[in-house]
């Protein structure tokens, strides 16, 4: 599992850990009922269908753990069903936005020179903001023009970027990254770096692209995900296969990336609606 999973899961079992104790249960008190009863809890208390079933998922593997040590001979967990999924189609920018907001972005300053390069092949390569901090130097082969990415679970891909995001990178190797904190730098293998000459954080990618899509007048709540499901949205419209799309995201179950046929189906009834006579 990735860290940032690892971290949510904990955050799971502390609050269950919580729940229980305010109840006077211990771990192997539990059964299906007072887990089936946890579960309406955190829906009653505003919890989304999919929080509840991660939260089950992290409960299913301190029960896995507990019968592997030989204190429960079968997991309660394993008899709850986790709740279905909210179906949601996720937001994508029309390839003239994407456009108008990068080229927006001057290349002036060796931030501004990092920002086009980072949102560029944020969008040309459709990485999430992990993958595209986790980034060093040594990820890019430019002769190939293609990245290393280190995906979700540590599972490694290698993609190609288009030449507007090889451009823009080759400007900022040559004029930005040397001139953020050049003390720091060169011993700092990141390729995204800030102004003290650190790896960025996500949070950093998400307030630098909030700051450019305002100035550039797009849509509020434009976020790096956004542009990742825009970059897998495009290219399906493009006609690519969804096998080779699955593939450059680095989804590992199809029915992840289908998702994007259910964008595209109902972009394409919006257009039926609007321009057939007898719709």
């Amino acid at each position: 599992m990735a860290d940032k999973t690892r971290r949510a899961y904990a955050a799971d079992l502390g609050q269950f850990a919580r729940w229980g104790q305010g109840r006077g249960l211990d771990p192997e008190q539990v059964g299906p009922r007072e887990l089936r009863y946890y579960a309406g809890v955190l829906s009653e208390g505003g919890a989304s269908k999919s929080t509840v079933a991660r939260k089950l998922a992290a409960l299913r593997g301190l029960y896995r753990h507990l019968v592997a040590e030989g204190r429960l001979e079968a997991s309660p967990a394993d008899l709850v069903s986790s709740p279905r999924k909210d179906s949601y189609l996720p937001r994508v920018l029309k390839p003239g936005e994407v456009a108008e907001m990068l080229e927006r972005i001057p290349t002036t300053t060796p931030l501004e020179l990092r920002d086009r390069a980072m949102f560029e092949l944020a969008y040309s390569a459709g990485l999430r903001a992990e993958e595209l901090v986790n980034l060093d130097v040594t990820s890019l082969d430019a002769d190939a023009e293609e990245l290393r990415v280190e995906g979700k679970g540590g599972k490694t891909r290698v993609v190609p970027a288009g030449e507007p995001a090889w451009r823009a990178l080759e400007r900022y190797l040559a004029r930005g990254r040397g001139a953020l904190a050049a003390d720091g730098v060169q011993a700092e293998p990141a390729l995204f770096v800030s102004k003290t000459g650190r790896r960025l954080s996500t949070s950093d990618v998400r307030r630098r692209l909030a700051l450019w899509t305002r100035r550039a007048g797009v849509r509020a709540g434009v976020s790096p995900h956004t542009l990742r499901h825009s970059f897998a949205t495009h290219l399906l419209e493009g006609g690519a296969d969804l096998r080779a799309i699955q593939e450059l995201l680095g989804h590992a179950s199809i029915g992840t990336t289908q998702t994007y046929t259910r964008v595209e189906s109902s972009r394409l009834r919006k257009a039926y609606s609007q321009a057939h006579p007898r719709a």
